[in-house]
This record gives C-alpha cells, sequence and structure tokens, in this order.
C-alpha cells in the first residue's frame, strides 16, 4: 500500500475555526451526519469525510469540492450530532474559505468577512452614492411635490447602478467558472448531458426542491422562498422600468398610477422580500437551541442588507404618499445605499452562493453522482 504524506495547513483550519467552525474538533467521525442527510449523494456522501478533512487541514481536498455547496445547512447534522460538532456550521465556514479562495480583489472579501470593518461596509457606498449626488447637484430635499429622480435622477440610477450590478455578476461568474474548472480537475467522469443538467438545476432552484428535504428546520423553505421570488419580482420591475423609459421613451412609467406593471411587481417585491425577512430571523432564534445557534456574522450581515434594503424601500413609498419629504428622501438615500452594498457585494456576501451553489448542483447532475 502506498504511502501518503498528509501535510496540514493549520492557517486553513484556524480560518475555518473562526469563520463559524469553532466546533470542529469535537467531530470523533461517528457518521451520523451523513446518515441523517437528506441531499447528500449515495456515492462518497458528506458531511463526514469534509469534518475530517477539515480537522487535518487538507485544504487541497476543497479545491473542486462541490459537496461543501450541495449543503443547504438545513442543519439536521447538527440537531443530531452526538459530540455538538455542529457539521452545518463548519460546512458553512468552509463554504466562507471558498469564496475567499475564488473571488477578487482580496479587499472586498476581507472586508465583508471581518466583523471589525463591518462599518467601512456601509460607509463606503453611502460616502461614494452622496459625493456622485452632490457632483450632479441634487444631494439635498428637493422643494415642491416629492419625486425621487429629483434626488437622484434616472439617467444617475442607471450610469451608476448598472456598472455596480455588472461588476458584481462579472467577479461571481469569473469565480463560478474558476470553481467549474477545479470540479472538472478533480472529478474526471461525467456521465451526463450538460443542457440537461443545467435545465433540472433551474427546475431544482426555481422550486427550491433541496430545501423541502430538510426536516428540522423546514420552516427555511417558506422564507428562502418568499425572499427568492421577492427579489425576482423586484427584477421584473426593473426590467418593465427600463422598457417604459428606455425602448417606449416614457418620462417615468410610474405616472401611469399605481396599476402599472412596475408598481404590481414592485410592491409584490417588497411584500415577498420583507415577510420572507422577519420569517427567516424569526425561524433563526425559534431553532437556534436545536441548529447550533442563530447564525454567524457573515448570515446575519446578509440578513441585515436585505432586511434594510425592504424596509426602506416600502418606508419611503409610504413617506412619499403621506408627503412627509423630511422623511422620505433620506429613507431613499438609505434604500439607494443598500442597493448599491448587495450589488457591489454580491460575489463577496453569502449572496455568492447563487453562483457556487448553482455550479455544484448543476455539476452534481452532470458528473452522474445524483
Amino acid at each position: 500500500m502506498a504511502e501518503q504524506v498528509i501535510k496540514p495547513d493549520l492557517e486553513f483550519v484556524k480560518g475555518v475555526m473562526a469563520a463559524g467552525g469553532d466546533s470542529l474538533k469535537k467531530c470523533y467521525q461517528c457518521a451520523t451526519c451523513s446518515v441523517v442527510c437528506k441531499v447528500t449523494p449515495d456515492k462518497n456522501p458528506f458531511p463526514r469525510k469534509e469534518m475530517v478533512w477539515a480537522q487535518w487541514g487538507l485544504k487541497e481536498k476543497f479545491q473542486g469540492n462541490p459537496d461543501v455547496w450541495l449543503c443547504h445547512q438545513c442543519s439536521d447534522c447538527t440537531a443530531y450530532c452526538p459530540r455538538g460538532a455542529k457539521p452545518g456550521e463548519v460546512l458553512g465556514a468552509i463554504r466562507k474559505q471558498s469564496i475567499k479562495q475564488y473571488s477578487a480583489p482580496g479587499a472586498l472579501v476581507d472586508m465583508v468577512n471581518k466583523k471589525a470593518l463591518l462599518p467601512l461596509i456601509f460607509i463606503f457606498p453611502a460616502v461614494l452614492l452622496a459625493v456622485l449626488l452632490s457632483a450632479a447637484g441634487t444631494f439635498g430635499i428637493p422643494e415642491g411635490d416629492i419625486v425621487f429622480s429629483k434626488f437622484a435622477p434616472i439617467r444617475f440610477i442607471q450610469v451608476v447602478f448598472t456598472p455596480a450590478l455588472l461588476f458584481g455578476l462579472a467577479v461571481g461568474a469569473v469565480g463560478m467558472k474558476r470553481f467549474w474548472d477545479d470540479m472538472k480537475k478533480a472529478n474526471k467522469v461525467y456521465s451526463g448531458d450538460f443542457m440537461t443538467s443545467l435545465i433540472s438545476t433551474v427546475k431544482d432552484i426555481a422550486g427550491h426542491n433541496r430545501f423541502k428535504k430538510c426536516n428540522e428546520n423546514a420552516d427555511r423553505f417558506t422564507s428562502h422562498f418568499l425572499v427568492f421570488y421577492g427579489f425576482v419580482a423586484a427584477a421584473i420591475a426593473t426590467a418593465l422600468g427600463v422598457l417604459y423609459i428606455d425602448i417606449m421613451g416614457m418620462e417615468s412609467p410610474f405616472r401611469l398610477g399605481y396599476g402599472t406593471p412596475v408598481k404590481i411587481f414592485g410592491n409584490l417585491g417588497a411584500i415577498g422580500i420583507i415577510a420572507g425577512i422577519i420569517l427567516m430571523m424569526s425561524n433563526r432564534f425559534k431553532h437556534a437551541e436545536k441548529l447550533g445557534g442563530a447564525g454567524s456574522y457573515f448570515d446575519w450581515l446578509l440578513i441585515t442588507i436585505i432586511a434594510v434594503l425592504g424596509i426602506s424601500g416600502f418606508l419611503a413609498q409610504l413617506s412619499r404618499i403621506a408627503g412627509v419629504a423630511t422623511i422620505a428622501y433620506p429613507v431613499y438615500f438609505i434604500h439607494l445605499v443598500f442597493v448599491l452594498s448587495l450589488f457591489i457585494y454580491l460575489p463577496f456576501s453569502k449572496l455568492a452562493h447563487m453562483f457556487y451553489r448553482g455550479a455544484a448542483i448543476c455539476f452534481n447532475k452532470y458528473s452522474g453522482r445524483e
């Protein structure tokens, strides 16, 4: 039998433990986690092997490993773990390390991951937006009727926010491509058709099918479903706005009143996001003792951004209807700051899951492991 030299990466171990996997060393390899997991593949299941790799600091084993991302952190494994090793939290911490590995620039990755740098996460987009609005000559509370386009003109929104979104999507796409290449290197056998696998993956994500398999935290399906489709509705409203303004030449689609599809989808999106986030926060505290805690800093950062984004957007509309300009414009500015934050930090925050988890699910089908 050939000898294998193990070269532990102690910095990787420390990184996993610091990122929320501090219970890692409690694992004694009983395999309960792999037995109770409903989403693990039958062939070479997780998270048992990932736990031992992380304990030994075998960082290279996670290079191109799709299983870390197949985990949806429903925490069935954590609830049944006899040692309190919290496998779900450990895999969540490993995913953070994976995001750092595949994303760039490193400065933004560190800013999002380090709790001490939290103020900078929001100060940076707030100052940037304030400077740009001042340069445009609109940073203030305009007189007369409350019209948000007097504060942040539509063209200004397009010029500033579109590049921010494209930046986030581009960085995420590049990271996903690197991850896909690593998965192909680590797994040489493919028995599926790529397009069939891709279509099946889209159906899985659209239906949140894997969330339905969770037992101990089944409520996560509803909260994630609401937030997901809240963003879908908001994206449709944005796309319709572009259609009305840039293609049909309307000055503002909002003048059509509350019956316009932009308003309908926008409000439905806001309601879905707010309801989903409230349910998500409630579930985290309700199941905290059973599932190993209410979540890490990394989890709550995204929850906070989404919650403030949804609530501020709704409050801005209500204060505009009420005619209170001194509240409407500042709240709208806060809303814009958090939208910009969401776009800029898209590939560095927990939203990066949309890139890497989607790729992992697709590859799992493509490689024939599912």
